[in-house]
């Protein structure tokens, strides 16, 4: 099994492990909780079984739940995917405010975290002990899962450090050499939609959380809060350096005009269509169970710089149990 396999196993598993517990304890449909749950009665609960219903789109969870009940052989795990982000959200959501049909444990990113957790539409994990994992996970998804309080409200999955992935079959036909700096990037799109006006360098049809992470990454500031004012200002250095380039790239039609995680964007990772994607370092499970027909043509490479020499990175993504 995988290392990240492994760690995710050990994710799932706990956080299973706590739902079952809580039912065991008298649970309910989601919420905050302040019940505390002994280790002693979360091993009960695991030996005397149950299913636990685990919403996810991670590619990887099937492997791992299916590790997880050998281990448990008792506990069934019913994994549903309900959607990627925010369609499973919105499902989420809904099912929560009928109070029918909610699952035990849920996939939710990072950046959604808060809009559940302050709505008190998950259960605070400090009852069972979570927050004694803490030295277990790195800090930026800890305080992931923390939402700005002083609960745990998840379990980390991965993190989301970003990376260029791109198509060397692509490249090498092409001749086109990896970028290092965006202003190269910029001048590989060019050169590879000139050679093959079906190419493009990626595809891009408005994606915030995909700017956020470029802004970061420029050192652009955007938001600044003060008590309870929020300041929003796109007008710094650092945005302009993202939006000079990225403008370039729209106004010459050098991006995909496909939409993320459908079907197209798929096919055109698989076909050469679109030849490099600036995501976060989770990607790899998905081009494996998504873009099979592309297998070992995909490579990852440091995140291209604003400024040559820098070391410069972002997060992007990255995502927890809940």
């Amino acid at each position: 099994m995988h290392k990240h396999s492994r760690r995710l196993l050990r994710g799932i598993g706990l956080v299973c492990a706590l739902a079952l517990g809580a039912t065991a304890c008298g649970g309910d449909d989601g919420g905050s909780s302040g019940k505390s749950v002994s280790q002693e009665d979360v091993q009960e609960a695991l030996k005397k079984g149950g299913t636990v219903t685990v919403w996810a789109w991670e590619p990887t969870l099937k492997q791992v739940a299916a590790g997880f009940e050998k281990e448990h052989p008792g506990v069934k795990v019913n994994l549903v995917n309900a959607g990627t982000n925010n369609d499973q959200y919105t499902a989420l959501q809904n099912a929560i405010s009928a109070k029918k049909g909610v699952p035990d444990v849920a996939q939710i990113e990072y950046y959604a975290m808060g809009q559940f957790a302050l709505t008190e539409q998950l259960t605070d994990l400090k009852g069972f002990g979570a927050e004694k994992l803490a030295t277990r996970y790195s800090p930026g998804p800890w305080n992931g899962v923390k939402a700005g309080g002083d609960g745990v409200y998840a379990l980390p999955m991965d993190s989301g450090p970003m990376a260029l992935f791109y198509n060397k079959k692509v490249f090498d036909t092409y001749g086109i050499e990896v970028p290092t700096t965006w202003d190269e990037y910029l001048t590989a799109a060019r050169d590879l939609h000139k050679k093959n006006p079906k190419a493009y360098i990626t595809a891009d049809t408005g994606d915030a959380g995909f700017a956020t992470s470029m802004l970061w990454q420029a050192g652009s500031h955007p938001y600044t809060v003060n008590g309870t004012k929020v300041k929003i200002d796109f007008s710094d250095a650092g945005a302009g350096k993202f939006t000079a380039v990225w403008q370039k790239l729209i106004d010459e039609k050098l991006l995909a005009p496909v939409t993320g995680w459908s079907d197209e964007w798929y096919k055109g990772l698989g076909d050469g269509s679109i030849a490099t994607l600036a995501i976060g370092a989770w990607m790899p499970a998905n081009l494996e169970s998504g873009v099979k027909n592309a297998s070992g043509d995909w490579r990852a490479a440091p995140l291209p710089q604003w400024t040559a020499g820098d070391k410069t990175g972002a997060e992007n993504g990255g995502s927890a149990l809940a």
